[in-house]
């Protein structure tokens, strides 16, 4: 008569059990996903914004050529670079739209195999200022790109923040 024990008879780490409950390196492996809990919900889509009813945002942009503007360009307040363009839009308006207002100000963003790269300015916890890439078009978009239909507020931008476009 085979005796058993405990382990074996729970399910437990036994020798034949252990194949199971650890990979191979030895590592216990994680819960099986059903055991994990449902998956979290997906983050609220924002109503769009009436714009016959809401007031435009001033949206400072600043355009350069072959990259970003550096933090330190923005350092100072009332020291930023020259070649800056005031564009009112709304929090809802897309990286498409952005570009096309772009390539009426900026000559070499209108090449056919120009990308437009789109970065945040905005003052970090400390006060200095911060430049983030959020998203890439090309100067004439066939719709394919992920980033061309998104909005400033899928990006989190605030009011107040500064938008650097890298002609590339």
């Amino acid at each position: 008569m085979e005796r058993r024990n405990r382990d074996d008879k729970m399910g437990g780490p036994g020798p034949q059990n252990q194949a199971q409950t650890r990979g191979p390196t030895g590592r216990p492996l994680p819960p099986p996903p059903h055991s994990r809990g449902p998956p979290p919900p997906p983050p609220p889509r924002l109503e769009p914004v009436d714009r016959e009813k809401t007031c435009p945002l001033l949206l400072r942009v600043f355009t350069k050529i072959g990259s970003h503007h550096n933090n330190e360009d923005f350092a100072v307040r009332g020291k930023e670079p020259k070649d800056e363009v005031q564009i009112y839009t709304w929090k809802d308006a897309t990286l498409r739209e952005l570009t096309d207002l772009v390539k009426e100000i900026a000559p070499e963003a209108r090449r056919r195999n120009a990308k437009l790269s789109f970065a945040f300015v905005y003052p970090d916890r400390r006060g200095h200022f911060v430049v983030k890439t959020v998203g890439m078009t090309h100067s004439y978009g066939n719709g394919r790109n992920p980033d061309e239909n998104k909005a400033l507020n899928d990006f989190n931008f605030q009011i107040g923040d500064y938008l650097d476009v890298a002609v590339l």
